[in-house]
């Protein structure tokens, strides 16, 4: 291994929301030095949530970045959030990670949000370590939690550590490699003898540890076997080989917030997490071929890097965030993005830590690196030279949830709206924005709806734009079902020369999918050529306004088959109001109908809630479509109508615990039942009249 990259560890931090996982990154800087007292999240003195609205609500939105040097080692840390809100920003962290270090609450044990990005950690076979925090909170209990983990997770567990002490009680872990109790003294952890009432404790858990350890070599098994007993070197040894191969996940607990306990993580880091190129060469593409390209990690190699997180400022311009596989990235610079095949030159490179920045004459494989004001590079983006390009594999996809309308508080200023939103999607791509022209609203979607309001919050304080939120509108359509002939006609005399447009029209539905058709059947000169395509214009413009409740019409044709018209009086303005008039007395002789969007669910929930969630889609009258098994959980497929599933998110978590998902796209357009359709009507129409 490099000497150059052997000791660099790069890591996030992954656990479910309010399970400790910023208070140790804060005690990781603290113990390692870096900074200089211990920040805390609930007095905002935290160096890693500094964002206003992680401050108010006391949670990671955004993932931070730090580093810091322990023993020679230097680390590379990425404090992720843990709310279902804001996991996109922890599978990009996961995505450029060698590592994960999992935080679990010894009180709530494993939460819906451990399992989420647990399972992101097995899509990208992370090594990782647990650390069990919380250990001095009342009802904390390390031995349930640890056999949840290992039943939940499916998690080939090993205990490096013991608690002393119980809840207010805890005092500090026994040691189980270097067999020896650290218990907590002045705010340090000091070493002590085992206490009695753990001896037989320890001895059970540091023979499994022992066995772990030589199972995971041939050598450390024949020395185990012949001599029952391996050094502590040893013991790391095989339970780093077996850490890097995912055979076991090493267990270490303590209390954050009161710093027992990190210091010693600090040391299972170093030991037991990989090394840059102990994750195994550099896997992308060749571009425009998809020829697989292997590269190994090398300092002194071609660069290999991606950008996997932008934020975006106002005043300081765009930071683009990336991580380096391979080769070395110095200050004052350029270098090639891959994806846009643009060269791009940068000035200082910057290493983040929290808030701030602190600039790095270069920087090299594991690093998580910055450059602010890329023209052209948005996050997912792979940074590489022109001599030898790769495309490295694209950031995993976060489905929107939840869709709402946006609208600006102050009037005339929706462009500023929608430009300043634009910008806040190159920081968070989960967030997707729309324009919907049949209801005119600017559409903000996300992955739930503290997502969204968070989003807004950003907007006033980095912007100074205000928004607000509103359930969106439904697209209905208008249709006819019948057939029927009407006249249409303008006539207005009001002293001086005066109006007159006259069309006998006939209206006949058309197949789903077809549109507005106009036909001219006008002989004998009825209407002057010259007039008929202001009569279609009339209906065209009238149309878009249906005549039952103000909802575009489709899937009709008009034929204009008669007239009259008067030498002096009639006009192209006269024709196209008399088109109009006749298009709407026409619709509603029509048997005029209204047509709901229905959409495309495909909803993946737990095996046991799949009767609940069919009970609940046939009872937002959805059709399901088919059923199909995905693992653990069921995947169902079904037609819904759109206005019955606008807010379906937050019903879907509580009967699932937060466990199903949802995607959804438009399909088609059905009738509405009559009964539906009337209150539609009444309340679009009541609506009209009010404006």
């Amino acid at each position: 291994m490099s000497g150059k990259t052997a000791q660099i560890r790069n890591l996030a931090l992954i656990g479910h929301s309010g399970c400790g996982k910023t208070s140790l990154a804060e005690a990781l800087l603290f113990g390692a030095g870096t900074t200089s007292r211990l920040g805390k999240v609930d007095d905002g003195s935290s160096v890693l949530d500094f964002e206003p609205e992680e401050i108010k609500r006391k949670i990671t939105i955004s993932t931070a970045f730090h580093h810091y040097q322990w023993k020679k080692y230097t680390v590379y840390l990425a404090d992720t959030p843990g709310d279902d809100n804001f996991l996109a920003d922890t599978r990009a962290a996961l995505h450029v990670a060698d590592a994960a270090v999992v935080v679990v609450d010894a009180v709530d044990g494993v939460k819906v949000g451990t399992e989420k990005v647990w399972q992101t950690a097995n899509h990208y076979a992370l090594p990782r370590l647990i650390f069990i925090n919380k250990m001095d909170r009342e009802r904390a209990d390390f031995e349930p939690v640890l056999k949840e983990i290992k039943d939940i997770l499916e998690a080939p567990l090993v205990p490096l550590q013991l608690p002393i002490g119980r809840e207010a009680g805890f005092k500090g872990v026994v040691d189980l490699i270097a067999m020896k109790a650290m218990v907590a003294s002045g705010g340090k952890m000091e070493t002590g003898p085992i206490p009695d009432d753990l001896k037989d404790q320890v001895e059970q858990l540091r023979g499994d540890l022992l066995n772990f350890a030589a199972e995971s070599d041939d050598a450390l098994i024949e020395k185990f076997l012949e001599e029952g007993e391996l050094t502590p070197e040893e013991i790391y040894r095989g339970l780093r080989i077996g850490t890097l191969k995912g055979a076991i996940v090493p267990v270490l607990c303590g209390a954050a917030l009161s710093n027992m306990g990190p210091g010693l993580l600090l040391d299972a880091i170093n030991h037991f997490l990989p090394a840059p190129e102990e994750r195994g060469p550099v896997k992308g593409q060749k571009p425009g071929t998809g020829e697989e390209v292997l590269l190994e990690v090398d300092p002194d190699g071609p660069l290999a890097a991606q950008v996997f997180k932008t934020v975006a400022d106002p005043y300081a311009g765009r930071l683009s965030i990336f991580r380096i596989y391979s080769g070395t990235v110095a200050s004052d610079s350029s270098f090639f993005n891959v994806t846009r095949s643009v060269a791009e030159r940068y000035g200082q490179l910057f290493l983040t830590e929290g808030k701030g920045q602190k600039a790095a004459a270069s920087a090299g494989p594991g690093a998580f690196a910055a450059v602010a004001k890329l023209k052209e590079t948005v996050t997912g983006d792979t940074l590489a030279t022109e001599a030898k390009p790769l495309l490295l594999p694209t950031l995993m996809a976060s489905k929107p949830m939840v869709t709402l309308a946006v609208e600006s508080k102050v009037r005339g200023e929706e462009d500023k709206v929608f430009s300043s939103i634009s910008k806040l999607i190159e920081e968070d791509p989960s967030l997707h924005l729309s324009h919907n022209k049949d209801t005119k609203e600017i559409l903000l979607s996300g992955t739930g709806s503290v997502h969204i309001e968070a989003t807004l919050e950003k907007l006033k304080r980095k912007f100074g734009v205000e928004a607000v939120l509103k359930p969106p509108r439904v697209p209905y359509r208008e249709t006819i079902k019948g057939t029927t002939k009407v006249q249409g006609k303008y006539k207005r005399q009001s002293g001086g020369r005066g109006q007159y447009g006259d069309t006998w029209l006939e209206l006949e539905p058309l197949p789903k999918g077809s549109g507005f058709e106009f036909v001219d059947k006008i002989v004998g000169g009825a209407i002057p050529r010259n007039f008929i395509p202001s009569v279609e214009k009339g209906i065209a413009e009238a149309k878009e306004e249906g005549a039952l409740a103000g909802f575009p019409t489709v899937d009709f044709r008009v034929t204009l088959y008669d007239g009259s018209f008067h030498d002096v009086d009639s006009s192209d303005m006269a024709f196209k109001i008399a088109g109009s008039m006749g298009f709407k007395k026409g619709v509603l002789q029509a048997n005029p109908i209204l047509l709901e969007p229905i959409m495309k669910m495909t909803v993946t929930v737990p095996e046991a809630n799949m009767g609940d969630i069919i009970g609940d889609l046939n009872g937002r009258r959805g059709r399901v479509l088919g059923m199909e098994g995905q693992g653990k959980s069921q995947v169902i497929t079904a037609h819904v109508p759109m206005v019955e599933v606008l807010m379906y998110a937050p019903d879907l978590i509580s009967k699932t615990g937060g466990r199903g998902t949802y995607e959804m796209e438009f399909d088609h357009y059905e009738e509405v039942p009559p009964h539906l359709a009337e209150k539609i009507v009444n309340e679009a129409r009541a609506a009209k009249e009010k404006e």
